[in-house]
């Protein structure tokens, strides 16, 4: 209702017409203000974020099962039997400690430590988990980080990171997931107390270790570095899930030779080169290795990930929900044009990954390589008629060219896109 009445002032905040940009009059002239309006949509947006924690709420036991958790990883997660399960149960339980806590005493948080070869899966399982919770998720790589104050990321950084994934929801935040990785790169150079500051091991071990127990990380609202006159936001961490990962091969090698009696006159000549000797790690080997013990303390639940097969490099293409070749298919079919890998191809490509020792990580990068030429012409092959793109075994090993279908049913080679 337009009413041009200076007199008038907000219902809510008693500012006047000339101290607002806005003021709307309603019946008997009850008005409010755009300040009011947006502090009103604030509070609405706020109890609605708080609604969508209801998977972590009690009365949500369902959700927090750790057969349904795996069940969920499973369609999203090839192989890694194992990390799976260790991961389901210690996720369920730290939700199980926020939500239904005894009174008369206290629950230990469930934090994971996860120990394997990079691209097997560790990111992906703590992201698939926090997608499964619908709670934020922030990862970040370790040896990045340093002690506060000196050049770096401050240890801090990871919470900042997940407040902002939250959108600025506190609550949320709290109740959140952390991932780090490269675990292993900050690990201190010897066992014995150094006498020199170690900003970027054994001294983000300690930076880490006091936001893990829990504390009071204040962080800035905007993200950024902290400014005197800025004014921050604390965030509790005591109910933050924090997953840790490393690829820790130096482990793996030493516990390997001890295993096998080391090389030369001696050693065992039936060594299994497939086996993973990081499934046997214990937190001792984890503290010579150069994790301080309060760290290790820390991480109740100490699981491993394999490297994958070839099979299962296959499966990682075609099985899951949102496998690479789904996501390919999808984005040829926006031009209209259908793309078949064939067996033979997805085998190429699942042994080229092997090769390379980049497990998951590189079947993204093979295939990139192998169909940029044609996602870049694809808006033209699809004028020209072509209806289906054919990726062969030669294709990946050779560099040969696809087959083209046409809608006449004929086929023929396409020259790729010139560099």
């Amino acid at each position: 209702m337009a009413d041009n009445d200076q007199s008038l002032i907000c219902s809510f905040c008693s500012k006047g017409r000339k101290d607002v940009t806005k003021l709307i009059v309603g019946a008997s002239k009850v008005c409010i203000c755009n300040e009011c309006i947006k502090m009103c949509d604030e509070i609405m947006t706020t109890d609605s974020k708080k609604e969508n924690t209801a998977k972590i709420k009690t009365g949500q036991k369902e959700a927090l099962n750790p057969v349904k958790i795996k069940e969920f990883l499973d369609a999203y997660v090839i192989g890694q039997d194992s990390a799976k399960t260790v991961m389901s149960v210690a996720v369920a339980n730290h939700y199980k400690r926020i939500t239904t806590a005894p009174k008369d005493f206290e629950l230990e948080k469930s934090n994971v430590l996860i120990l394997g070869a990079s691209g097997s899966g560790k990111t992906l399982l703590a992201r698939t988990i926090a997608q499964y919770l619908d709670v934020p998720f922030a990862m970040s790589d370790a040896t990045a980080l340093t002690e506060a104050g000196y050049v770096g990321d401050d240890v801090e950084n990871v919470i900042t990171k997940l407040y902002q994934n939250a959108n600025g929801d506190q609550h949320m935040t709290e109740r959140g997931i952390v991932f780090i990785d490269e675990i292993d790169k900050i690990c201190r150079k010897s066992e014995g107390q150094s006498i020199t500051r170690d900003v970027s091991g054994e001294g983000v071990q300690q930076g880490l270790l006091k936001i893990v127990e829990g504390t009071t990380c204040r962080v800035p609202p905007a993200g950024g570095r902290k400014h005197p006159d800025q004014q921050l936001v604390n965030i509790d961490t005591k109910d933050i899930l924090f997953i840790v990962g490393g690829a820790f091969t130096d482990l793996e090698r030493q516990m390997r030779s001890r295993k096998t009696g080391g090389i030369g006159f001696g050693a065992d000549v039936h060594n299994d080169e497939n086996k993973n000797y990081l499934a046997e790690t214990k937190p001792e080997d984890l503290i010579k290795f150069g994790l301080i013990p309060e760290f290790v303390g820390r991480f109740s639940m100490v699981t491993h990930v394999n490297p994958l097969s070839e099979l299962q490099l296959i499966k990682v293409l075609t099985e899951p929900r949102n496998s690479l070749i789904k996501q390919y298919q999808y984005l040829f079919s926006l031009d209209s044009i259908e793309l078949d890998i064939d067996k033979s191809a997805r085998l190429a490509i699942a042994k080229k990954a092997k090769e390379l020792g980049t497990n998951a990580r590189g079947l993204r990068n093979i295939l990139d390589n192998l169909l940029l030429p044609y996602q870049f012409d694809a808006s033209e092959m699809c004028k020209k008629g072509v209806i289906k793109l054919t990726i062969t075994e030669d294709c990946v090993d050779n560099g040969v060219d696809p087959v083209l279908h046409f809608k006449d049913t004929t086929e023929m080679k396409i020259k790729k896109v010139k560099n």
